[in-house]
């Protein structure tokens, strides 16, 4: 009896589908696929997919599941993928719960086993090139399936009823044919059918979506569009003979007096409409360039003020045709394209003389930072020519590199790293209540190194005449290490004459305040108000009386060292730190030096750059030797 009982249970384990773990899929299978999948399609941008490197943790575009085992998510929108999808491969990642391909060039037909994977529940593919009928074998797992934007034909698949988990169906501008299935799908909140070929009546399942679902689709008919032809409302069963005799002799005996006034009410309906027509005509004439004006101003959203999480100001401004020109610079791991970063919440970080600054969180997490620029004067090819110029000199430790850019006629856009704590002007001036410990000398030494180095660096770059344009502790910008990264430069060439506002005219080198043109001997004026505020912990501007008088900073700093009271000027966080005070008026004179009233009596930031590291140098109890070819030739910076 036994041996009977154990021949049965092995009979019927036979029978038993495998476990997961027992066909052998794991993470170096799903790798295996995706190395695959990247090797079977051309890109026009890279992705980081390698042997040798982490697919959860350094793969571009690739998300897994908590505990590291399988790939979860996979998104590549916008990388440039064209070509036939492949068949047999992705179909492979079958813990695979979120798939997005779009905005990229893909093309010929859906492969089945994409669409079949058991787990996946979000499949993004619109705006590529596929085409052929939809698969029948679509997962029943499925709430949100978009293959908007594509080229597909054939009817709908009946397949499409079974996805109870269904919430949101894109099928538009594609050449679908055929009856719209009826579709008893509880959780489905959105819908969109429009602009394809298809026909007949409009379902009552789905007659509670808008009309912009179903719209462009010529032989659709139905509530929420047009009635259908010849459908009439039929005569109510239950209506007694007696009362319809009644109705038959009552018109008998009235029926000319009938005509008579439903004539009468018509025309007088009629010129009524009339006159209202004409009176809408004349006062559009009339008023109609406010009008326009309006709706022009309204066309554009204002995000909210600081701190406020909203809709980006800038999205409203980028026209559906100019979509998806988001340019990426080369060696950039963004996954994201311009429809994400207009879906992005934005906050305002700052408003300066070349536009607005947002920080921008993406629906995946990811945080950039973009600046919307105002008053470009500059043409597409030579705003196309300035970024690869500021792509090339963003290959530098200490400046923060340009990612990406968009340029239209009414919207042009920069994309940068997010960089936290934050800003240079923030740790000098931000509340000390909050808890903010002040910069120590040994940091602002360090940070003035860094951000002269930078922008040596940059001064040299595009054969030793590109300027900065816009130094200011607000644009440089400190890493959690209290590393300096200077940004925001290279956009004065692009700009029209800037106003420049009040707060940062305390920057502005005086012969720029009067032609309004940058030079790099104004960015060395800039780098010295920026010493100085890093001296003194002063703003560049100051109001020392209760009067509306305001004083420059360089002005004041000067009036002191005069008066022989240079103590006076150092901040009172610097003072407590002993055996620095020799340093900081060594600091103190390449500053003074960088102010200097005419441009010619500047220093080089070459020059800074070699007296400051002197400076460190000897406060680290260092020697740095300098050959006499490295010495300053032309003036010697001190005190005036």
């Amino acid at each position: 009896m036994q041996h009977l009982l154990l021949i049965a249970f092995l009979s019927a384990s036979l029978f038993l589908p495998y476990p997961p773990c027992v066909r052998g899929a794991d993470l170096n299978s799903d790798k295996q696929a995706l190395l695959a999948f990247a090797s079977s399609l051309p890109r026009a941008r890279k992705i980081n997919w390698t042997l040798t490197t982490q697919v959860c943790t350094s793969w571009v575009g690739v998300t897994c599941t908590p505990d590291g085992k399988r790939v979860r998510m996979l998104r590549l929108p916008a990388v440039g993928l064209f070509g036939p999808m492949p068949s047999n491969i992705l179909g492979k990642l079958d813990a695979l719960e979120v798939l997005s391909l779009r905005s990229n060039r893909l093309t010929v037909s859906l492969p089945p086993d994409v669409a079949s994977i058991p787990s996946l529940h979000s499949l993004y593919l619109q705006r590529n090139n596929l085409s052929g009928i939809i698969p029948t074998s679509l997962s029943s797992n499925l709430a949100y399936l978009d293959l908007s934007y594509n080229s597909f034909v054939g009817e709908i698949p009946l397949k499409v009823q079974n996805m109870t988990e269904l919430t949101g169906l894109s099928l538009q501008n594609n050449s679908l044919s055929g009856p719209i299935p009826d579709l008893h799908l509880p959780k489905l909140r959105y819908l969109n059918l429009s602009y394809n070929n298809l026909s007949g009546p409009i379902p009552a399942s789905l007659q509670k979506f808008p009309a912009s679902s179903f719209l462009g689709n010529a032989f659709v008919c139905g509530f929420p569009l047009e009635p259908c032809p010849g459908t009439t409302p039929s005569p109510s069963p239950n209506a007694p003979p007696s009362q319809e005799s009644n109705l038959e002799k009552f018109w008998r005996k009235h029926h000319k007096i009938i005509i008579i006034a439903i004539l009468a009410g018509g025309a007088a309906i009629l010129l009524i409409l009339i006159i209202i027509l004409v009176i809408c005509i004349c006062k559009r004439k009339r008023d109609g360039e406010p009008r326009a004006a309006s709706s022009s101003s309204k066309g554009k959203g204002v995000a909210g003020g600081r701190g406020e999480k909203s809709k980006p100001e800038y999205s409203s401004g980028v026209q559906e045709a100019e979509r998806n020109k988001l340019v990426f610079f080369e060696g950039c791991s963004y996954n994201f394209d311009l429809e994400d970063l207009l879906r992005a919440s934005a906050e305002v970080l700052g408003k300066g003389s070349y536009g607005t600054t947002y920080k921008a969180v993406l629906e995946d997490g990811t945080t950039v930072v973009v600046k919307r620029l105002k008053e470009v004067v500059a043409g597409k090819k030579e705003f196309e020519q300035q970024m690869e110029i500021i792509d090339r000199l963003g290959q530098h430790q200490g400046v923060v590199p340009l990612r990406a850019f968009y340029y239209s006629k009414d919207e042009k856009l920069l994309v940068y790293d997010y960089v936290t704590p934050g800003s240079l002007s923030a740790a000098l001036h931000g509340n000390k209540s909050a808890g903010r410990a002040p910069l120590d000398w040994e940091t602002r030494v360090k940070i003035s190194l860094g951000a002269a180095r930078a922008i040596a660096h940059l001064h040299t770059g595009a054969g030793g005449k590109f300027i900065h344009g816009n130094i200011k502790s607000n644009n440089i910008i400190l890493s959690r290490e209290l590393n300096a990264c200077v940004s925001d430069f290279g956009l004065a060439q692009l700009m029209a004459t800037p106003h420049f506002h009040p707060r940062l005219v305390g920057y502005r080198a005086p012969e720029v305040l009067e032609a309004k043109k940058p030079t790099q001997k104004s960015d060395v004026y800039s780098f010295g108000v920026l010493l100085l505020e890093m001296l003194t912990g002063k703003a560049p501007l100051r109001s020392p009386g209760r009067d509306d008088s305001i004083e420059h900073l360089p002005r004041w700093v000067q009036s002191v060292v005069r008066e022989e009271w240079t103590s006076e000027v150092f901040d009172v966080d610097l003072q407590r730190h002993p055996n620095t005070e020799d340093e900081m008026v060594q600091l103190l004179q390449v500053a003074m030096a960088c102010v200097a009233v005419h441009p010619d009596q500047r220093p080089r930031m070459e020059q800074v750059v070699r007296r400051i590291e002197e400076i460190r140098s000897s406060g680290s109890g260092t020697t740095t030797r300098t050959s006499p070819e490295d010495k300053p030739r032309e003036e010697h910076i001190q005190i005036t």
